[in-house]
């Protein structure tokens, strides 16, 4: 967490940027975008969403100035236009969609007296069409609240159980079902953080000492089987971050230092496959390096891998970067190099064959239109987001 805080003040530094001119920049635009809800009174209608693109994005905003006040912000890639708000409560993580698209699963945290007083937890859903809230489910009040990464909160692989990582200071994973939209229970992960599916009912987390833990679920949610897999992962030399992207049965983890380490994951067991490198030595003795906060993004129709990269030294991992490098996930070779038109800490590529890629910073409230073949930007969506964590796509 002080490294994440530490390359976000970093970056604001670099950028040359006021968070408090941002958010009253960001302030003045929120305004101006048509409302969803009319809020003139009660037995106003409810204007609907129209069909779903996938160049559609979630942008998960901590409000770091106001964090009382988090919200997700919904943009349209191909027009620039700003669609969509919801307002998610204090230190906010990150909002999940439905695997059909339909409901919106948001974790939140709200305090009795704004910023005090008895705290609840809640998963909160929304409809994914209209933005109202359909319902709640309420969960201990043990939700981590560091700075927003997606392993914060996942679904399982068959989209039942949605995972929530508690943190109080013990480490756990809350389990709740959505389909039933009840609390299930509390799986106790010492000195092991963070989720990731690894199958229908299964999912591993990251040990402090480069051990995982493997957790398969029953069909209620509860515990079936759990164990640990050790001396997985450097901890010492060059240790992995805690943003992978997901390639087929695999997740790709980034390290520190420049690497690729592949770790295959199912019901029974989590391996870590063979690395490699994303520079060139040549390339490491110029110290390029994989940098940001959400910093690699997947093209599935492409079979690309997208990262950005810096030139720094040792603990400049969680900097913003200006470039984005482009690798064939078939043979590893690097393709390209996207020169971005400003910094860069959260990165996202959308699915379908038109893959477009997004860009956020930080430390600012605009979001990058890139297209993802040819790297050309497109547009700026300006003022979206007071403090922009994660990117989310269909």
């Amino acid at each position: 967490m002080q490294a994440s805080i530490d390359g976000f003040w970093r970056g604001v530094q670099r950028g040359g940027l006021v968070l408090g001119l941002t958010l009253a920049g960001t302030l003045g635009t929120l305004a101006a975008p048509p409302v969803l809800r009319s809020d003139l009174g009660q037995g106003n209608p409810v204007e609907a969403l129209p069909a779903a693109s996938p160049h559609w994005l979630w942008v998960n905003d901590i409000v770091f100035a106001h964090m009382p006040d988090g919200k997700a912000h919904l943009v349209d890639g191909d027009s620039g236009k700003y669609l969509g708000q919801l307002n998610t409560g204090f230190g906010y993580g990150r909002m999940l969609l439905s695997p059909d698209g339909a409901t919106i699963y948001s974790p939140e945290t709200y305090f009795s007296r704004g910023t005090r007083g008895t705290r609840q937890d809640i998963v909160a859903y929304y409809d994914a069409k209209t933005l109202e809230p359909t319902g709640e489910t309420l969960i201990p009040p043990k939700r981590s609240s560091n700075l927003a990464v997606s392993a914060n909160a996942q679904l399982t692989d068959d989209g039942r159980f949605l995972l929530i990582y508690f943190f109080n200071p013990a480490q756990s994973v809350g389990v709740v079902d959505v389909t039933a939209r009840k609390w299930v229970g509390e799986i106790e992960t010492p000195g092991c953080a963070l989720v990731y599916p690894a199958a229908p009912r299964a999912f591993f987390s990251l040990c402090a000492d480069g051990a995982v833990q493997l957790i398969n679920l029953n069909e209620q949610g509860t515990l079936s089987k759990q164990r640990r897999i050790e001396n997985l992962l450097a901890v010492d030399k060059d240790p992995v971050d805690e943003e992978p992207v997901r390639y087929q049965g695999s997740w790709l983890f980034s390290t520190f230092a420049g690497s690729i380490v592949p770790v295959s994951a199912n019901a029974q067991a989590v391996t870590a496959g063979q690395p490699w490198w994303l520079t060139t030595p040549a390339e490491r003795a110029a110290q390029w390096r994989p940098g940001g906060h959400q910093k690699m993004a997947l093209s599935p129709a492409l079979n690309r891998l997208y990262v950005l990269m810096l030139k720094g030294g040792p603990d400049t991992h969680k900097d913003p970067a200006q470039e984005v490098w482009v690798y064939d996930l078939a043979t590893h070779a690097k393709i390209q190099r996207i020169h971005l038109q400003g910094l860069a800490s959260s990165i996202l590529v959308t699915r379908d064959d038109k893959p477009l890629l997004y860009t956020a910073f930080l430390g600012g409230s605009d979001i990058g239109v890139y297209d993802a073949r040819s790297g050309k930007q497109l547009r700026t969506i300006h003022e979206v987001a007071t403090t922009p964590t994660l990117l989310v796509g269909r």
